[in-house]
């Protein structure tokens, strides 16, 4: 650890609560919706993962940069979180194949970031109080203008957030060679997607979150992917319409998290957002078939309507 000196740093929740910590680096501000991840490893992962646009995280996890960062362990091509809010941070690392410090790569990406805060009472509050807007900001003493500025910051429900990270072009990924090709509309797609796509025997298309179905199907793939994202689904009109189109052909269809709700809009199942969201590498589920629990990975706020 790294002791030098560091101003001090609020979060100040939309309804006006208050925790203390500390800047990590960079002084300033962060707008965003708060939540929280329960991962004990892959911090780096998460902080580049598009799913998490326009979020302030908070880590529940006590150690935070404690074993570096690696160039090759990102899921997009930059952090994607709007800050960091941890327990422990680390400046030291130890890890032999570690290619930079945590705080660099902070320092890379602009990220403002703030520790030595209690967060498992504010991961407590987050739970019984529901996910909402915050700021993280180094100004502590205007309030009354960091509680103006947080008021005009949008809320998630009804936020398009796919056309800030989808490609604006489309790309291919895999082996052309594949056994199969998949046309992938990207919502926020993440590389260890297309990674485990690719290790299947599949060779992906990866299409603009606009894209219509006539775009993707004069490629003639054998299956359709609907990718993870941030945000709402409910203003993905366009995503929508795709699916409705593929499920009409009877064609092949697959979506996780946010493709997965679009499926579910394409199939006039609602959709809703969740009290404070799933979010980690460890959330026990029991499978009704088998009756045994599985450990998964989620990531979302909002959820398909079982009723």
């Amino acid at each position: 650890m790294q002791y030098k000196a560091r101003k001090k740093a609020i979060i100040l929740l939309a309804d006006g609560t208050i925790f203390y910590g500390k800047a990590i680096g960079k002084e300033g501000s962060a707008f965003g919706e708060i939540c929280f991840n329960t991962g004990m490893t892959g911090y780096q992962e998460i902080f580049t993962d598009p799913s998490y646009y326009g979020q302030l995280m908070v880590a529940t996890n006590a150690h935070i940069g404690n074993y570096g960062v690696k160039n090759d362990e990102t899921e997009s091509d930059s952090i994607k979180i709007a800050g960091l809010i941890c327990k422990n941070f680390n400046y030291d690392y130890s890890r032999y194949s570690a290619d930079n410090s945590l705080e660099n790569f902070f320092i890379k990406n602009n990220l403002f970031a703030i520790s030595n805060v209690d967060t498992r009472a504010l991961v407590s509050y987050i739970r019984d109080n529901g996910a909402m807007n915050a700021v993280i900001s180094t100004e502590v003493e205007s309030i009354e203008k960091l509680k103006e500025q947080l008021s005009k910051t949008p809320n998630m429900d009804g936020l398009e957030l796919a056309s800030v990270v989808s490609t604006k072009e489309p790309y291919f990924y895999g082996n052309k060679n594949s056994k199969y090709k998949i046309a992938a509309l990207d919502l926020g797609i993440k590389k260890n997607i297309l990674r485990n796509l690719s290790n299947r025997d599949c060779y992906i298309k990866v299409f603009p979150y606009d894209s219509s179905f006539e775009d993707m199907s004069v490629w003639n793939p054998d299956g359709y992917f609907l990718s993870n994202g941030p945000g709402d689904p409910k203003p993905l009109v366009n995503a929508q319409n795709v699916a409705k189109d593929i499920i009409d052909r009877n064609l092949p269809l697959f979506g996780i998290c946010l493709g997965h709700q679009i499926i579910a809009l394409a199939n006039g199942i609602s959709t809703y957002k969740m009290h404070n969201g799933h979010r980690g590498i460890n959330h026990p589920v029991k499978n009704l078939i088998t009756g045994k629990g599985e450990i998964t990975s989620q990531n979302h706020g909002f959820a398909v309507d079982r009723k």
